[in-house]
């Protein structure tokens, strides 16, 4: 949608049909990411390729940059959809991590529980999201079973964190180096799944400083061009660590779009396509937003017009085919006075979404 507003045309390539990009592009491509014919003939018809959806091989990537400019680069790539990546990635940059080890083979088994303690949590090294592809082990006993859950697959066990709360913070980085963020979004999950987002987030100004740091270190390692989100968990000792890399617009992000003076998806096209970065300043002190999961169509079409009757409230529905119990469907959004005032309204518009 912000590449229309700018006058680019788009091509999509997924593997589903009637994707919400594919209803608003030129062309649809129905193929699978591995697809390296598609990928190639994808690749040769376009300027500038960029994904939003890191799950998509290494090989993919490369077979694109030989034919078009990618944007982040496969590097980028290559390091956040991989968690031992990732993780080995952060430390060899000094940013800090929760206790973890490599999981491969039954000798790293028996020496992770050593390393990064009990309680902790398996996790696959890749194709994980949303609370899948890991598992909380909370005796070193616990840990093969957990293994073999996961079909003994790569892995990383990482420390359990006494957790305060989760942030993020989004980076945006153009082809010159320049750079802006939208400042730290504080996030809750239920059922490991993204619920609320409010900024400004509610913690310490040294530790937003901190945060923001250690993304625009993260960025010009990886000379990134694009749009990182970078989760954070803040301890309950103070401590602030970095929980993982989301190299594309993030679902924490999602309210800039009405949020800021240039959203994180305008943002994400101007660095692609090599424009000059645009304002990330918040027209309102403050702003949150809700998700809309498939669970809301339980019994029934929501009511959409009971949300839409309070007026300061922002519907954005993604065009997904079939709603399904944890599929985000859409969001709400909201900008407020405070923090505080967002997230309750947010909230309070949701709930009627339920009223009949």
């Amino acid at each position: 949608m912000a590449a229309r507003r700018l006058g680019y045309r788009v091509h999509t390539l997924a593997p589903d049909h009637d994707t919400p990009t594919g209803q608003i592009a030129d062309v649809e491509i129905n193929a699978s990411y591995d697809d390296m014919d598609a990928v190639r003939a994808f690749a040769q018809a376009v300027d500038v390729v960029t994904f939003e959806f890191e799950n998509v091989s290494a090989e993919a990537v490369a077979e694109a940059e030989r034919h078009a400019i990618v944007r982040p680069n496969g590097r980028s790539l290559a390091v956040a959809q991989h968690r031992l990546k990732e993780k080995s990635f952060l430390v060899e940059h000094g940013l800090p991590v929760a206790p973890f080890a490599a999981v491969r083979n039954d000798r790293d088994l028996a020496a992770a529980a050593g390393i990064a303690g009990c309680p902790s949590i398996l996790k696959t090294a890749t194709s994980g999201y949303d609370g899948k592809g890991q598992i909380k082990v909370d005796t070193p006993a616990d840990l093969g079973a957990a293994w073999d859950a996961l079909g003994r697959r790569d892995a990383v066990l990482e420390a359990f964190v006494d957790l305060d709360r989760e942030i993020s913070v989004i980076g945006a980085r153009g082809v010159g180096g320049e750079w802006s963020h939208f400042g730290p979004i504080e996030n809750a999950h239920v059922r490991h799944i993204l619920d609320v987002s409010v900024t400004p987030a509610s913690v310490p100004d040294v530790t937003a400083t901190l945060a923001v740091d250690a993304v625009r270190r993260i960025m010009e390692a990886l000379d990134f061009v694009g749009i990182l989100c970078v989760e954070f968990f803040i301890a309950r000792d103070g401590r602030l660590l970095v929980n993982e890399l989301a190299p594309r617009p993030h679902n924490s992000g999602h309210l800039t779009f009405d949020a800021c003076r240039t959203s994180q998806f305008e943002q994400q096209l101007r660095a692609v396509c090599g424009l000059p970065l645009g304002s990330p300043d918040m027209l309102q002190p403050a702003a949150a937003m809700a998700n809309l999961l498939g669970d809301l169509w339980e019994d029934g079409e929501p009511n959409w017009a009971a949300a839409l009757a309070l007026p300061d409230i922002k519907l954005h529905l993604y065009g997904k085919s079939a709603p399904r119990p944890g599929r985000k469907m859409g969001h709400l959004t909201v900008l407020a006075a405070s923090p505080e005032e967002a997230k309750q309204r947010v909230l309070q518009a949701r709930r009627t979404l339920r009223q009949v």
